[in-house]
């Protein structure tokens, strides 16, 4: 934001300062463009020829892709993955990529095909149980041995999983998801094709489309923010918002695909350096207590956490550098420069009604369940990114709106 220019409470904003430290750290090798899914024998076979492929609830609708490798590669192990991962499936995986000798495995599909890929990547090279090395409900160890090699092929664009660091897994009998978390989890080969996008439904390209932007959002809003996660919020936000729509209207509009799988990856870049906010420390609760997609539960609690944090930033730091980007974002969401920060979470909220994303109470959230979900919400890792911390009250008015 140019120095001097105003934050909406009468004052100058002084040039953002550069963190005295940060680190920045993605896949190894991003390799994007429509067509490039072809590259991918190449690609795995230079970390070895046992395959370990996973994929959704039926892998072998992904034929070309599994054609290409068993000719390329000397065997090629299916493993499918019905819905989001749990530490159960993950560690079934992990077994088969050990018993069957597998040097590298390659995740085809949604964000749950991905996590559920890295996640198998880390234990079928360590020691011991799922629940040692997780957080929040595990003992959150550090992996001692380096995964196996772990190439990302998302079909979605939305989790960002192609470039973040962690998998998230639902521990089923805790009723929560929580992460698998390393730096050494980090995809060894990020292949973004937006074609295998091409015609996805309607309902599954908006929830994911709305995780994409707000995984642009709270980084650039995070308190880890640092200049280059910046400039990859700054460059995906507005495209986000406007390919979004687009490609919900019309499946196979490659020029809108391509903007939100750019999008998707920008937000796993700058998540996984920056963290996140409320929106997703709400999202892993009620996540591991109803069965609401990831994505749609961000797309409707981003509104009413963005005006949460408007009305606390202005109410207890009314100079806080975060009121300049609100003000930012809500330009780049409407494209109007003289947008004022409301003007985001307004934006935001008219585009999940547009796109028909259901309220939370669609999904079972009650009146009634609020304090626990809250109370959980307080505990996840991703709260800490949140500009400033939000009370107990003013985090289960945001969630009640939407209910």
């Amino acid at each position: 934001m140019p120095a001097g220019e105003g934050n909406g409470d009468g004052g100058a904003v002084p040039e953002p300062q550069v963190p005295a430290r940060f680190e920045f750290a993605t896949a190894q090798r991003i390799v994007f463009g429509a067509g490039v899914r072809r590259e991918l024998p190449a690609l795995v076979t230079g970390f070895g020829r046992r395959v370990l492929f996973v994929g959704g609830a039926d892998p072998r609708r992904h034929g070309e892709l599994l054609a290409a490798l068993a000719a390329a590669a000397q065997a090629v192990e299916v493993f499918g993955v019905a819905g989001e991962p749990t530490v159960a499936v993950v560690e079934e995986g992990a077994r088969c990529a050990r018993a069957t000798g597998c040097t590298v495995v390659v995740a085809v599909g949604g964000g749950s095909a991905l996590d559920a890929g890295k996640a198998i990547a880390a234990l079928a090279t360590n020691p011991g149980a799922a629940l040692d090395y997780l957080e929040v409900v595990g003992r959150g160890r550090a992996l001692p041995e380096t995964p196996l090699p772990f190439i990302a092929v998302p079909t979605t664009a939305g989790t960002g999983a192609e470039a973040t660091r962690n998998a998230v897994l639902a521990v089923p009998e805790a009723r929560v998801k929580v992460s698998l978390r390393s730096a050494a989890m980090l995809p060894r080969v990020a292949l973004i094709d937006p074609e295998l996008a091409l015609g996805l439904p309607a309902a599954v390209t908006a929830a994911t489309g709305m995780d994409a932007l707000t995984q642009l959002i709270e980084p650039y809003l995070s308190c880890r923010a640092n200049p280059m996660t910046d400039a990859l919020c700054r460059e995906s936000i507005g495209r986000v918002a406007r390919a979004l729509p687009r490609a919900v209207a019309a499946p196979d509009d490659l020029a809108a695909r391509s903007d939100l799988a750019l999008g998707a990856l920008h937000s796993g870049m700058a998540l996984a350096n920056a963290g996140l906010g409320a929106v997703h420390g709400f999202a892993a609760p009620i996540g591991g207590l109803f069965p609401a997609p990831h994505g749609a539960v961000c797309a409707v609690l981003l509104a009413p956490v963005l005006r949460a944090n408007l009305a606390a930033l202005r109410g207890r730091a009314p100079r806080h550098p975060v009121l300049a980007r609100l003000a930012d974002v809500a330009r780049w969401l409407t494209g109007d420069p003289a947008a004022p920060a409301e003007a985001a979470a307004d934006f935001c909220a008219q585009l999940a009604r547009r796109l028909g994303l259901p309220s939370l109470g669609a999904w079972g959230v009650r009146p009634a369940d609020v304090p626990a979900i809250v109370e959980k919400a307080a505990a996840a890792s991703s709260m800490k990114g949140n500009p400033l911390p939000l009370t107990p009250a003013e985090l289960a008015a945001a969630l009640a709106s939407e209910l």
